[in-house]
């Protein structure tokens, strides 16, 4: 397995007045091949209902044709045949972006109309070379860039750089102005989503809250796969118990343990004291405890429903960020080991039932656990992890 992997994420916001989004982002996992991917941002003409429909069509084709492994040349010539004429301006496409990843060594970029992407190396702007292409009267321009640790992709609609454009710029947010907003955030180790929410919400800013002009950023950062275990939950049967911890601790990467029950049979396999907090902050959270080997230990179905509910927001405005970033409560620790430093995650989950979740007066009970590993694991699979779920 390639050790390099990509973290992608992005984010937009809408046209003052819209209610959908006029720019569009695709991911396509190649089959067979899971370091293999398609990303397409479009940008739709206009704002508003007609841009959604042109940029969700252009990019969908796209994408899923490229991952079928179709030419380029067969890609566009689609996208032209297939979209409708704006009447107005007898124009029948929406612009376009195209990161396709190959086996997570070679990067090719294929860009259309959309304002060009920048490559952050080394913690500077990298000019990378580029090859001027003519599909059915259509310049595109193609990128073949092979791939290096750290490196970070940044694309974009055309809403980024005219951002503050009669408001705190004259002409917009020009693109060296980008690129210097970005160099300074690439060494802090951000996450491509956070990356990418970072830069659209200055964009946000920048238009005074009023934004003229639908605006996406989409991120790719290039990094080493970085695996994390989360062990949920004792074993139905209680014989099962040592191979559950023997399977859990022999695996490389970080070791996180939910759930009172759970955390007691660890320290027992471990012949480690178990060792409970006694702090208990505002957030609502349970307090940790330490088992030495171990490198987090919670509570288990109240911490990790708040973990998915961070999940859940992260994927959408990830408006809660600034909470669990820093906050030192069990969820809040989970969620930056899963979110932000996993790219391989490995769940363990006891299928014991808990008979303190018997009482009827209690909201938890053994579905909501099962529900929660179901959701969690979905939720990290869409922001690109590999993920595993182990029942025992």
């Amino acid at each position: 397995m390639n050790e390099l992997c990509a973290d992608i994420g992005y984010k937009s916001i809408f046209h003052a007045g819209e209610q959908l989004c006029g720019d569009h982002v695709e991911v396509v996992e190649k089959e067979n091949d899971p370091d293999s991917a398609v990303i397409v941002l479009a940008d739709g003409l206009g704002s508003g209902v007609k841009a959604s429909i042109l940029s969700t069509l252009t990019s969908r084709i796209i994408s899923t044709m490229m991952a079928a492994g179709l030419s380029l040349e067969e890609c566009v010539s689609t996208i032209a045949e297939t979209l409708p004429v704006d009447k107005e301006r007898e124009v029948a496409y929406s612009t376009f972006t195209v990161m396709h990843l190959l086996h997570n060594r070679t990067m090719e970029l294929i860009q259309y109309d959309n304002p060009h992407v920048i490559l952050i190396r080394d913690g500077a702007n990298f000019e990378y070379p580029e090859t001027e292409m003519l599909i059915g009267e259509k310049k595109i321009f193609k990128s073949v860039i092979r791939l290096q640790e750290d490196d970070l992709f940044i694309a974009m609609s055309d809403g980024c750089p005219h951002a503050g454009i009669g408001v705190g710029y004259n002409f917009g947010w020009k693109r060296e102005d980008i690129i210097a907003f970005m160099e300074a955030l690439a060494p802090v180790g951000y996450t491509a989503k956070t990356l990418s929410t970072i830069l659209v919400d200055e964009c946000f800013k920048l238009y005074g809250g009023e934004p003229g002009d639908d605006a996406t950023a989409c991120v790719v950062k290039i990094r080493r796969r970085t695996p994390v275990n989360m062990l949920f939950g004792p074993p139905s049967n209680p014989d099962d118990a040592d191979r559950m911890m023997s399977l859990f601790f022999s695996r490389d990467g970080r070791h996180i343990i939910c759930g009172g029950t759970t955390s007691s049979i660890a320290a027992r396999w471990l012949h480690k004291p178990l060792r409970a907090s006694l702090s208990f902050d505002s957030s609502g959270v349970p307090p940790t405890a330490t088992i030495e080997g171990v490198d987090l230990v919670t509570e288990g179905v109240i911490t990790v429903s708040k973990v998915l509910e961070f999940a859940k927001d992260y994927l959408q405005e990830n408006s809660q960020y600034e909470i669990w970033s820093i906050r030192k409560d069990g969820a809040s620790q989970i969620c930056r080991m899963l979110f932000e430093e996993a790219t391989d995650i490995s769940f363990y989950v006891g299928r014991a039932v808990n008979p303190a979740h018997q009482n009827p007066d209690l909201p938890i009970n053994f579905n909501i656990k099962m529900n929660l590993v179901k959701e969690l694991s979905a939720a990290l699979k869409e922001m690109g992890k590999r993920v595993t779920v182990n029942y025992f």
